[in-house]
């Protein structure tokens, strides 16, 4: 499939954390084969970055979670999105892709569709687990939904909104990604040793909320299974930082934890358990076919809010995928050194619930593994040569 445009065309697009990055870099690949000479123009990271975008502001400014903690940044995030949307009204592009980031994104969307510009949201907001009335506000806002998980399009194809499912990267990127032992002879670590990988989150505002959770729990699990070895992945220099302070602060030096940059996948991959943080680290560990613990706190008024209206008892998204609760979570009040380090432990031992897991997440990985990059071509490419959505 080739484009035969002529034109030299100018994508807007944002993206507004690490997961979205990721997908945002993914996608301009998937165009630059079909259109090489398209520019991408807006909001990213360093992936997206590398991938040959221009980046007017910095995606750490979107990177924030919670009601209150958004609150706190509202006039500067507002002040972004209205001067992107001027810029992008003056400078018109082809289209306009949202990278997940619904809470930013639609707004900006429903400005440009309105103006006549075509907008695609790429990532549907989770709808199908709260504030589901918002699919009214995508209709206005949204010309074509790009959907990475199949029960997602339903709920779109009966609003009568033009979606595609396209599968998720991830899955055609960690399909074959190399086994346990493969990874720990790639990080340098014993073969039969007990690993645990640490995924705080991503962003600043979760690792400070998480991570004297997760190094307590660490110190926890070393007590009672000595030598374990725990890796720590980390996005950035930000981060880094405030783990190491953490792990400084609360005498971590006993701890075998090596903090690495980047190397998520190698370290989950690498570990007999996972604990994670809710969000797409979750979902990698299953693509990975690791047996994790989902853990998440949040300030407490945002979690009362969010509680309050979500729909299903499900947070992390391999359980969401399942249904039921494979792996287990401790949200919030639960989510206590003693909990997760049980809860570790025991998945670490259980040789039947692991081979059960691995078959789990086999399934959901052939579910989602759809060669994403064509698809999302496919879905792109009418728009951008104006001839349909």
């Amino acid at each position: 499939m080739k484009n035969t445009a002529a034109a030299t065309p100018t994508i807007g697009i944002v993206a507004g954390e690490a997961s979205g990055d990721l997908l945002g870099a993914h996608l301009v690949r998937a165009l630059h084969v079909h259109v090489p000479r398209a520019r991408f123009v807006g909001i990213g990271g360093p992936l997206m970055q590398a991938a040959g975008m221009q980046v007017l502001f910095p995606m750490e400014k979107l990177a924030v979670r919670g009601y209150v903690e958004v609150l706190r940044h509202y006039f500067e995030i507002i002040g972004i999105r209205h001067r992107l949307a001027a810029h992008f009204l003056r400078k018109r592009p082809s289209c306009f892709i949202g990278v997940d980031a619904p809470d930013f994104n639609l707004d900006l969307e429903l400005k440009l569709k309105t103006a006549g510009i075509p907008t695609v949201q790429y990532v549907s907001p989770t709808i199908w687990a709260w504030r589901r009335r918002r699919i009214h506000k995508i209709k206005r806002a949204v010309s074509k939904m790009l959907t990475l998980f199949p029960f997602e399009a339903r709920l779109y194809e009966e609003a009568q909104i033009p979606v595609a499912y396209v599968g998720h990267p991830l899955a055609d990127m960690l399909g074959d990604f190399p086994g346990v032992q493969a990874a720990r002879e790639q990080l340098r670590l014993p073969a039969a040793a007990r690993i645990v990988a640490l995924l705080p989150g991503s962003r600043v505002s979760e690792v400070a909320e998480m991570a004297d959770l997760f190094v307590a729990t660490a110190r926890r699990i070393s007590e009672l299974i000595p030598e374990t070895i725990f890796l720590a992945p980390v996005v950035n220099r930000e981060t880094r930082e405030l783990l190491e302070t953490v792990l400084y602060r609360n005498d971590g030096k006993g701890l075998s934890v090596t903090v690495l940059f980047g190397h998520a996948h190698e370290a989950m991959a690498a570990a007999d358990v996972v604990l994670v943080a809710s969000g797409t680290a979750t979902l990698e560990a299953a693509l990975l076919k690791r047996p994790m613990v989902i853990t998440y706190k949040m300030p407490g008024i945002s979690w009362l809010i969010m509680n309050r209206l979500r729909y299903q008892p499900f947070a992390g998204l391999p359980n969401i995928l399942a249904g039921e609760f494979i792996v287990p979570e401790f949200l919030q009040d639960e989510a206590t050194p003693d909990n997760l380090a049980q809860a570790v432990i025991n998945l670490m031992f259980d040789t039947m619930v692991r081979a059960r897991l691995e078959a789990r997440f086999t399934g959901i990985l052939q579910e989602l593994r759809q060669n994403t990059a064509e698809k999302v071509a496919a879905a792109l490419l009418p728009i951008l040569d104006g001839r349909t959505v």
